[in-house]
């Protein structure tokens, strides 16, 4: 792997870097990281790949993206959004593809927060699919998403499938990427030794399933391995003075789903997980941005269901005082009150439908927090559902919602209803404006938060 960036257009300023080889051992995945780039510039870069027995160059690919500014000069965007393929519903040429993708760099963000689902190993393909209407679903279809992922193979085939699409490949050359992952990209609302009855699978076991999708998601997504915790997933990226994104990680240190009510915190109430959320907690307090974002995999409030009397999610179904994960939540709300941590959103998708959330002490059940906002985005070319019932421990309010309140689930992508939400923020007054919309990049609901006014 060689890379060449420069600031100027024409390359008159190049540096070249000699990376890694991509070799078999990776899927022939290669990453390198560049430093010392100079901050509030474009950056234009081109890679291209030397044969390792005979010299032969390929052609390059090139591309650009933009370094933060020291002192920020121009807003500052990013858009976010989760939960790729899903449902059945893989790349329909027929339509262009997935769309969505298109629509979130037309916006020209500086960053772009895939909030999980990343890919959907559990939901085989096939070419056709009918809809309860009559129409039918087109898709493109690899070996690899013919069955359920259990190989390390397997998994790597879901990544290279979504790479296909045209919009996403653009999108990824021109937009600096952010990934965190939920349940799908290993099994549907899987957690650590969790043992599957599911009689499509013959590896079973959870965990394994699991490194074996970490091994691949690490390989396919520009994420660094960190040489005191290699595969830790949540982590902390600064965009300059203006806003720091920390990622978060709400599969590998979960306990098992269930009723979720236990009255005590514990290790079967873990979501996060002790070391995540202490983590968390001193880089919020740590961070000196206008702004701290929070991109987490699931809703806060939202109810998502396991089996018949289970919960996937935080919630429990039972609003009043914190009870199961709950615990953990109330514990870092009530810990950024009392550390007076300021301006602290949350981002996320996971649901399959858009909505901001407003929650605030007075609504709750759980009294000790500053009030704060929620805003989920999604799907990118999977079906759609909601709305979720909510849970009022920590006092949700709808302030608006992206879809029927009588929708049908599973609609199609043929439905239009597919959404991607973007965070705007004017450097001269320091406001962040909210924005959520559809597959067209159509604006459908926006609010503007006012730093001086946030608790």
């Amino acid at each position: 792997m060689h890379v060449e960036w420069a600031t100027n257009r024409d390359f008159r300023d190049v540096r070249k870097i000699a990376g890694p080889a991509a070799l078999s051992a990776t899927d022939y995945t290669s990453k390198l990281s560049l430093i010392e780039l100079p901050p509030g510039r474009e950056i234009h870069y081109r890679v291209h790949y030397e044969d390792l027995a005979s010299g032969v160059m390929s052609k390059p690919e090139s591309g650009q993206f933009r370094i933060p500014a020291v002192k920020a000069q121009r807003p500052l965007r990013f858009v976010w959004s989760g939960d790729v393929c899903g449902q059945g519903f893989g790349i329909n040429p027929k339509v262009g593809g997935m769309r969505l993708f298109k629509a979130m760099r037309s916006a020209n963000p500086d960053l772009f927060v895939h909030c999980g689902d990343v890919i959907y190993a559990d939901a085989p393909l096939r070419d056709r699919k009918g809809l309860d209407d009559g129409r039918v679903w087109h898709n493109i279809v690899i070996p690899e998403k013919t069955k359920v992922a259990e190989t390390l193979p397997e998994f790597r085939g879901n990544f290279r499938y979504n790479l296909i699409d045209e919009h996403l490949r653009a999108l990824q050359r021109d937009v600096p990427m952010v990934y965190t992952w939920d349940d799908h990209e290993t099994k549907n609302n899987w957690w650590p030794g969790r043992v599957l009855r599911d009689r499509r699978y013959r590896v079973r076991q959870c965990d394994l399933l699991s490194a074996r999708a970490r091994q691949a998601f690490f390989e396919y997504t520009p994420i660094a391995r960190r040489a005191e915790a290699p595969g830790r997933i949540f982590r902390r990226l600064s965009l300059g003075p203006l806003v720091d994104v920390f990622v978060l990680d709400a599969r590998s240190a979960r306990g098992a789903n269930s009723r979720n009510r236990q009255e005590q915190p514990g290790p079967s109430t873990a979501f996060f997980g002790s070391e995540q959320l202490q983590w968390l907690s001193a880089e919020l307090q740590s961070s000196n941005a206008v702004w701290k974002v929070i991109a987490s995999p699931q809703p806060l409030c939202l109810q998502v269901a396991h089996a018949r009397t289970d919960y996937d999610g935080v919630s429990n179904g039972a609003s009043g005082r914190p009870r199961g994960r709950e615990h953990e939540i109330a514990q870092l709300l009530q810990t950024l009150k009392k550390k007076r941590v300021r301006n602290v959103v949350w981002v996320t998708a996971d649901v399959h439908y858009a909505a901001a959330h407003h929650y605030h002490p007075k609504r709750a059940g759980f009294k000790d927090f500053d009030p704060f906002w929620e805003f989920l985005a999604g799907p990118i070319n999977a079906g759609t559902f909601g709305p979720n019932p909510h849970d009022m421990t920590f006092g949700p309010s709808v302030e608006f919602l992206g879809i029927p309140r009588s929708l049908r689930p599973g609609r199609s992508p043929l439905d239009g209803l597919q959404f991607y939400g973007m965070g705007e923020i004017d450097p001269t007054t320091n406001k962040l404006n909210m924005s959520l919309h559809n597959l067209e990049g159509k604006r459908l609901w926006s609010t503007t938060l006012d730093p001086d006014l946030m608790p």
